[in-house]
């Protein structure tokens, strides 16, 4: 039996020049000044400086001609009288400050660390490119999370390689072979087994340490060290030494590029000053030149208007020059439309936390979620998202990712609304003074929050624990 069904779809297209506004706000200071510097590569009708009108294009100005030589209408690219500068020229200079050239160093990519070394893997050009593409899958923690039928399979559609599961497993053991060590580790257990066998075995509690690794990994991650000194038959002290030694080793080897400095940068997009109580805060643009639609193609525009040719050839310059005249434009007013956008978030932003950016005390933070924002601007919320998630503002307390700002918030005893920032500092807090040989439960946590007038429970101190990658009380326990 057929059946029919009415569906109505609701669909939204978004236009060339809003995709390339939602692109821009998403870069950060210095990624817009590269695409700046690529655009004026491009597109030869963006140029950089003042606007500057030539007498010809002056006296069109006071004019309201239209061209007769194509349907374009050539004054709208030609004339200034009706357009606003903005559109004409964006200026992306900001505050001189001699501060402002000092940057926040990063450190180069994790991948970028990887790929760097495949040079020193002595393997054929094709498995050279399949060692890329798991580098490529090898998640931020220094983790391959995919099996090997999808790395085969992403293989053949992607790169039209074709590979079996043994040289897939040839090539991951070549990969774990880079630094950091335990890279490309499938699991926790297999990263921490790497990283054990890559150390000199003349220690018999580093033969331990393996071998719980290796078979008893399930009753060390319970903690369960009575069971494994019956397993392995050792007292404590020899226990104690291999449990040492496994606690040194780094469970999330991605993160071992902190301490690598390279010429990747991170640039604050804002700066924000103190002064007598008062906030300022600018849009950092450093670098960047002032922009402006080139007058030379303007100028070639009013020539082709004066001419009573209609030669295809000529046709075709138009429409050429007017696709070159069009692009900059758009890029200008994108790059004016981003520096608004970004103006009125951080403004708000800045309202609404006040209190922690006169004095930079983190209690002083107030409940933030993306929402309030948006309909504070009266923006989406997906706009909010972009510019929170990538934009860093340089305080006097320190160069600080907009996202940190944004928190759920709670109520206290006597009814005053506290950020969860809050709440997962004074957590941390209570943690780490506690007794290591009795850890403190999610239930105790609880009352002693409730102790200090935070209303929080039980569920709720499980979530933020869990969100600042703290164990629970069982696996905190030390010997």
């Amino acid at each position: 039996m057929l059946k029919q069904q009415l569906q109505i779809k609701l669909s939204q297209k978004l236009s060339p020049q809003q995709i390339q506004l939602m692109k821009m706000i998403q870069l950060s200071t210095l990624e817009l000044e590269q695409k700046i510097e690529a655009e004026i590569g491009e597109n030869p009708a963006l140029e950089t400086g003042k606007q500057e009108l030539s007498k010809d294009l002056a006296e069109l100005d006071n004019r309201n001609q239209s061209s007769e030589t194509s349907e374009i209408d050539i004054d709208q690219y030609v004339s200034d009288a009706e357009t606003p500068s903005y559109k004409l020229y964006t200026n992306n200079y900001g505050n001189k400050r001699e501060d402002n050239t000092i940057p926040f160093s990063g450190g180069i990519s994790f991948h970028q660390f990887l790929s760097q070394q495949i040079g020193n893997l002595i393997l054929p050009e094709e498995e050279i490119q399949i060692a890329e593409f798991i580098i490529g899958s090898i998640d931020d923690s220094g983790y391959l999370r995919r099996s090997n039928e999808e790395l085969i399979d992403d293989l053949a559609f992607t790169q039209n390689i074709i590979a079996d599961n043994k040289l897939i497993e040839k090539i991951v053991i070549s990969v774990q072979s880079l630094e950091p060590t335990g890279v490309g580790a499938r699991s926790l257990r297999e990263c921490l087994l790497l990283q054990l066998l890559k150390k000199k075995k003349d220690r018999p509690e580093l033969e331990t340490a393996i071998e719980i690794i290796k078979v008893y990994f399930d009753l060390f991650s319970l903690k369960h060290y009575k069971k494994l000194q019956e397993k392995l038959s050792i007292n404590k002290e020899h226990l104690k030494k291999a449990l040492d030694i496994i606690s040194k080793l780094n469970p999330k080897p991605g993160g071992a590029l902190a301490s690598i400095n390279q010429n990747t940068q991170i640039v604050p997009d804002f700066i924000l000053t103190v002064d007598e109580g008062e906030l300022n805060v600018s849009l950092n643009q450093r670098n960047a030149p002032e922009l402006r639609v080139s007058n030379e193609y303007k100028e070639m525009l009013l020539g082709y208007s004066k001419s009573n040719s209609k030669l295809n050839s000529e046709e075709e310059a138009i429409q050429f020059i007017k696709q070159k005249l069009d692009s900059a434009q758009w890029f200008i007013d994108a790059i004016k439309q981003r520096h608004q956008t970004l103006s009125l978030t951080i403004n708000a932003i800045i309202e609404i936390q006040k209190e922690y950016f006169i004095t930079g005390d983190e209690k002083k933070l107030r409940p933030m979620i993306l929402k309030d924002i948006a309909d504070k601007i009266n923006m989406d919320i997906s706009t909010i998202s972009r510019v929170a998630n990538s934009k860093y503002i340089e305080t006097p307390y320190g160069t600080k990712l907009l996202k940190t700002f944004f928190s759920e918030g709670l109520k206290k005893e006597d009814g005053e609304d506290v950020s969860s920032i809050e709440i997962k500092n004074i957590l941390e807090q209570l943690i780490s003074e506690e007794n290591k040989k009795k850890p403190l439960t999610d239930n105790i946590l609880s009352t002693k929050m409730k102790e200090k007038g935070y209303i929080v429970a039980r569920r709720t101190v499980a979530k933020y624990r869990e969100q600042l990658e703290i164990p629970v009380a069982r696996l905190r326990k030390e010997l």
